[in-house]
């Protein structure tokens, strides 16, 4: 018999592990809190070694369809006058705007409807209690189930109640002292195919970003230490941003009329995640639950899909549970370390708080989007990663059964 996997979270890394683990065999059921598949969300981007892993899952030109046709990034002033332009036909390979800019839920669909022919899919259920030992992990659910499996996957995100429940206080964050609320607002005429970027005095920006579905992707940020706010009700939340961006000018009033009409807002404080292991026993983690790079690393998504592939081959390629999680989290590191090495300066830099601070911001891009300057400055806004080796995890491409061994 095929070993049993549990994964817990239904978007870009757990229904990328669960898309190759039921190709490799194994008999998978993924969990979801949510009451049905969730298609929401804003814009993220895949490079270099996701793209890679989406090729040999058959999705890499059906991903580029779905994509938002955002054409590059531009800075603006309060009248909305280009301060800087960074047109992705103009640089040579990605930078700031990749050539696979996608929504999140358009792209965590496109691996749904991939893996729901590999694996069962439960909704509006989530994970109450894990219980281990040496022969595998008896899960709880809090729909009052109970069921045994071989391995737990915890793909959820950067707040992951499971791993809180199995790996409790060994997350130490490191805050990037920033916050950002997401939202989807209408379309209007003078919405265009860029990224617009727009700051204001006292660390606060605004961005607005085009997608395939008629509307525009919204984005609030403010530079601050945080305070606990991803913890508060979205009503207090709302009011905080109201508070903040009152005259913070340019498309600011307009985004924030819209909060109370959207039905994707989405408010957090940013921070990585900071695991000295990502397993334990039967249980391991992947995806923001495990290292959450923040939007800040440029390369979250494309950690999410690497991640869950070489999870999965390591998994088809090892009988012994922990040796196939040791050889996972070795894979991985190099990657996530590089990634999680983003300079806490990095958000009040490109978030001022004064005047000045925002006319130095506007010199320094101006002179970047330069056209002899400019490939050499998208370099530093797409730094390559450290990739794993995913030559090991071929087998994987064939419908053949692996030997399942006792573990």
């Amino acid at each position: 018999m095929p070993r049993r996997v549990l994964i817990t979270g239904a978007s870009v890394a757990g229904n990328t592990a669960a898309f190759w683990l039921g190709r490799a065999g194994f008999d998978v059921t993924v969990v979801e809190r949510a009451p049905e598949f969730r298609d929401g969300g804003q814009n993220v981007d895949v490079r270099g070694v996701g793209r890679e892993v989406l090729r040999r899952m058959g999705l890499d030109q059906a991903a580029l369809e779905r994509g938002t046709g955002e054409e590059g990034t531009t800075w603006v002033d309060g009248r909305g006058r280009v301060v800087a332009r960074f047109a992705r036909t103009e640089i040579d390979g990605d930078g700031p705007t990749a050539e696979m800019e996608i929504l999140r839920g358009d792209l965590a669909g496109l691996l749904w409807e991939a893996a729901r022919g590999q694996a069962a899919f439960r909704f509006g259920d989530s994970v109450a209690r894990v219980e281990q030992d040496a022969e595998g992990a008896t899960v709880a659910f809090a729909s009052g189930r109970t069921e045994r499996y071989d391995a737990v996957i915890v793909a959820e995100g950067v707040g992951s109640s499971t791993r809180e429940r199995v790996f409790p206080g060994e997350n130490r964050p490191r805050w990037m002292d920033l916050t950002i609320a997401y939202l989807t607002i209408p379309r209007t005429a003078d919405d265009d195919r860029m990224w617009r970027w727009y700051n204001a005095t006292e660390g606060r920006g605004v961005s607005l970003r085009p997608d395939r579905h008629g509307t525009t992707r919204a984005m609030l940020m403010i530079q601050q230490p945080p305070g606990g706010e991803q913890d508060w009700e979205p009503d207090r939340q709302r009011a905080f941003l109201r508070a903040r961006f009152a005259g913070a000018g340019w498309e600011a009033p307009r985004v924030l009329a819209a909060l109370d009409a959207t039905d994707d807002f989405y408010f957090d404080v940013l921070r990585q995640v900071r695991m000295t292991a990502w397993s334990k026993g039967r249980v391991v983690l992947t995806g923001d639950a495990a290292w959450c790079a923040t939007p800040l690393a440029g390369i979250g998504t494309t950690l999410a899909i690497t991640g869950a592939y070489v999870l999965a081959g390591e998994m088809s390629r090892e009988s012994d549970v922990a040796g196939a999680f040791a050889a996972y989290e070795r894979a991985m590191r190099p990657m996530v370390g590089k990634a999680q090495g983003v300079p806490k300066i990095a958000p009040r830099m490109m978030n001022p708080h004064s005047r000045l601070g925002i006319r130095l911001l506007h010199v320094g891009l101006r002179a970047a989007s330069h056209p002899g300057l400019r490939n050499l400055a998208a370099k530093a806004f797409a730094r390559p990663p450290v990739e794993p080796d995913l030559s090991p995890y071929r087998a994987m491409e064939t419908d053949r059964r692996p030997e399942y061994l006792s573990s």
